[in-house]
């Protein structure tokens, strides 16, 4: 891994939790700065926070692990296997979020960065952004759970072309695919995902969280499952604060105010 940046991790932006996972021009994976998110995402308490957004400090959002300590290691098997799990740590609460996750990905998501930007529900992307999954290139399969998410979003046989030819998507197919929620200038990429994820920030938290969850378990249910699922999911909202805001708004003729 490259050496962290001086500058903390993880900021707090109002609602909006600011997690940095990269480091420098080229955006390598920030080991460091993983454990610092880590932590902070398994901290996370959506009274206080209503957004993840996950960004890089650099021109490139993360082109993944440093190749060269890779290939100076002794122990090669060891040393992969341990970042895997240091990596995996993070993706787990991050994939797991009780709240929207947004992740601002100007240029190159490749490798890692490519799972995490697929880890995240919405991805804000420029002209000049691309995708590569690139383990090929180095002769390693992925990590990051790019195996379970690619597929679920594009397809499976368009998962096994991506993947098995190391293909490099540009903005236009991103965005086509949904793999980019937006597409903007590159200069405006930055803004555009933090004004993203402060809309997010100040929607209906605990709806927002159920939404998510509801997404996420119904690739392992059947239909009369998630139908149960989604019936106690909207029952409760309607029972707590956020419905009972919603409604009253409703009836008011005016925006609810949720927080």
């Amino acid at each position: 891994m490259s050496a962290a940046t001086s500058a903390p991790a993880v900021t707090r932006d109002g609602r909006v939790l600011r997690c940095r996972v990269s480091t420098g021009r080229h955006g390598t994976l920030d080991g460091p700065a993983m454990a610092e998110v880590t932590e902070a995402l398994l901290a996370l308490d959506p009274a206080e926070t209503g957004a993840v957004l996950v960004h890089g400090d650099g021109e490139n959002f993360c082109t993944g692990g440093d190749v060269r300590a890779f290939a100076g290691a002794e122990d090669r098997y060891a040393y992969v296997h341990g970042l895997a799990d240091t990596f995996h740590s993070m993706l787990r609460p991050l994939a797991a979020s009780p709240v929207p996750t947004v992740a601002a990905v100007p240029g190159w998501a490749a490798g890692a960065g490519m799972s995490i930007a697929l880890a995240c529900d919405l991805a804000v992307g420029g002209t000049s952004t691309r995708m590569r999954p690139a383990y090929p290139g180095i002769g390693f399969s992925p990590d990051g759970g790019m195996t379970w998410t690619l597929p679920r979003l594009i397809g499976a046989a368009r998962a096994r072309r991506v993947l098995l030819t190391d293909e490099v998507l540009e903005a236009g197919t991103l965005a086509e695919l949904g793999l980019l929620a937006s597409v903007v200038d590159d200069d405006r990429v930055a803004d555009e995902a933090a004004a993203v994820a402060h809309r997010l920030a100040q929607g209906p938290t605990a709806a927002l969280g159920r939404i998510r969850g509801l997404l996420t378990a119904t690739w392992d249910r059947g239909l009369d499952e998630q139908l149960a699922a989604e019936a106690d999911s909207i029952a409760t909202c309607a029972a707590g604060p956020e419905g009972a805001e919603g409604l009253a708004a409703f009836g008011e003729k005016r925006r609810p105010q949720f927080h």
